[in-house]
């Protein structure tokens, strides 16, 4: 026994003893009540809201002038539909099996939401980079919709069938097997393992490797100083101003730019004090609206152009946060999402405990509401005030688009991402717990590749109606933006 007391806030000193089962254990025992070929099933609910109804709840509160976009955006394919439809599939996933294991999931674990971007010395990192849903949840939540992700944009590429299958099954045997291993290292080894050097032999990835090189080339070059550049033009007094590029760039009213700058002073406040005399030595130049991907189009969200000494460009976006649409669901399947004080600031610490390396200016904002009620302005009893996150924008930013990849480029995607995904989630559970449900065996891959398939092919059928609906003209769409 410990000679000193125990300290909260840390595992008790006999908590490796004889006291208890292991966590190792514990997962394993919870195959007898959730087995792993269960993890298979997908049951759709009687009452389920078709799919043109999702799309319309989802878009409340949204900018209705932009919503066509988002509507033209989702039913571009099966692939963009389940991208702009997380809480319709979580609102499916309730009814399958849920092992009650919870960590910080992201709650939009597409194959699109993983990209590179820069760190603070400039290198180049890879990893999950959309949080907008994130919250403490099922961790099988997440590699399911990795998984069926992958079957739709191997549909959309072109490949095969049986290799969509083999993708969705090699993003679940990369997750187990990297849960096995972060089970077996040091603690800290484990926080910060599978470095990017290593992730491609990790995960046997080297028929990716030209992608990743060319991606990596053109992220280098997506700075904030590129986008300045073509996004803004030279005024009188020597500064720059953003130039109108409709619909996605335009400039904002001076009341709504003077509202978004003022909240500059609260973000300033939830940064750490080492990063305020960097942002010390910019001006904010100028202010505009520009629309953003899929699933957040609607949501209002702003960049913010600031200038050194030398005139070189540093662009901030401001981006709305809005409630998780996971967290009802995440409630009836026995997690409990706790009242959330700002929104924005659950996006930002769910980020940072994902990533092993996060963007240094990560920070959350309040916005003042300054359009009249009934005009998209901010709900009742915000105080006119919106949550916001606040981030670096095109900080060296690539992707890999997973629809375009061919069938060896698919698996070495999915076993990338999936390997990244049980990093992210090790960092909010013990490993130790998850790899002993998901064994040593296949049993697991191969019944979420199976779930992976049936909920393909539901989105497909989510898809159909969506657009048979913008074609009868019950709801609006606007294409190519």
């Amino acid at each position: 026994m410990s000679r000193v007391p125990y300290v909260p806030g840390f595992a008790k000193a006999d908590a490796q003893g004889p006291s208890g089962p292991s966590p190792k254990a514990v997962g394993r025992a919870l195959r007898e009540r959730f087995s792993r070929a269960g993890q298979a099933a997908l049951s759709i609910a009687a009452g389920r809201p078709d799919a043109v109804e999702a799309v319309e709840e989802s878009n409340a509160g949204r900018l209705p002038e932009l919503t066509p976009i988002r509507v033209g955006r989702m039913a571009a394919s099966p692939f963009a539909f389940l991208r702009g439809s997380a809480g319709l599939m979580a609102y499916d996933l309730v009814g399958g099996p849920v092992t009650g294991i919870g960590t910080q999931i992201c709650g939009d674990a597409h194959a699109a939401n993983f990209g590179l971007y820069g760190d603070a010395r400039g290198g180049l990192v890879i990893d999950l980079n959309d949080f907008d849903e994130t919250l403490h949840g099922p961790w099988e939540w997440d590699v399911k919709r990795l998984a069926t992700s992958m079957v739709l944009a191997g549909r959309e590429a072109g490949v095969g069938e049986d290799d969509c299958r083999r993708a969705a099954q090699d993003v679940a045997g990369a997750y187990r097997r990297t849960m096995r291993l972060l089970a077996k290292l040091p603690v800290t080894e484990a926080w910060n393992a599978i470095a990017d050097e290593e992730l491609v032999s990790h995960t046997d990835a080297r028929d990716l490797l030209g992608t990743l090189e060319r991606v990596s080339g053109k992220a280098r070059k997506n700075t904030s100083a590129r986008f300045a550049a073509k996004a803004t033009e030279p005024t009188a007094d020597g500064g720059r101003r953003f130039v109108d590029a409709p619909p996605v760039l335009r400039r904002v009213p001076d009341a709504e730019a003077a509202a978004v700058v003022a909240s500059l002073g609260m973000y300033l406040e939830t940064l750490p004090e080492d990063r305020l005399p960097l942002l010390a030595r910019y001006a904010v130049h100028d202010v505009a609206f520009r629309v953003v991907g899929t699933g957040s189009v609607g949501l209002r969200s702003y960049v913010v152009l600031l200038l050194d000494h030398r005139g070189e460009p540093l662009v901030l976006q401001v981006k709305e946060a809005r409630g998780s649409v996971l967290a009802p669901y995440a409630e009836s399947a026995g997690f409990p999402v706790p009242s959330v004080a700002h929104e924005g600031r659950r996006v930002v610490l769910g980020q940072r405990r994902m990533q092993v390396v996060s963007d240094i200016l990560l920070g959350w904002t309040t916005v003042q509401d300054t359009a009249p009620r009934g005009s998209g302005g901010a709900p009742a009893g915000t105080d006119g005030g919106l949550p916001f996150q606040v981030r670096q924008f095109r900080n060296r930013k690539g992707s890999v688009d997973p629809a375009q990849l061919t069938g060896d480029q698919m698996d070495d995607y999915a076993r990338m991402t999936g390997a990244l995904l049980a990093r992210a989630h090790a960092h909010g559970v013990d490993p130790r717990l998850v790899a002993g449900y998901c064994g040593k065996n296949e049993e697991l891959d191969e019944a979420i590749a199976a779930f992976a398939v049936s909920y393909a092919n539901r989105t497909e059928a989510d898809h159909a109606a969506l657009t048979a609906a913008v074609k009868s003209g019950r709801i609006a769409a606007e294409s190519g933006v």
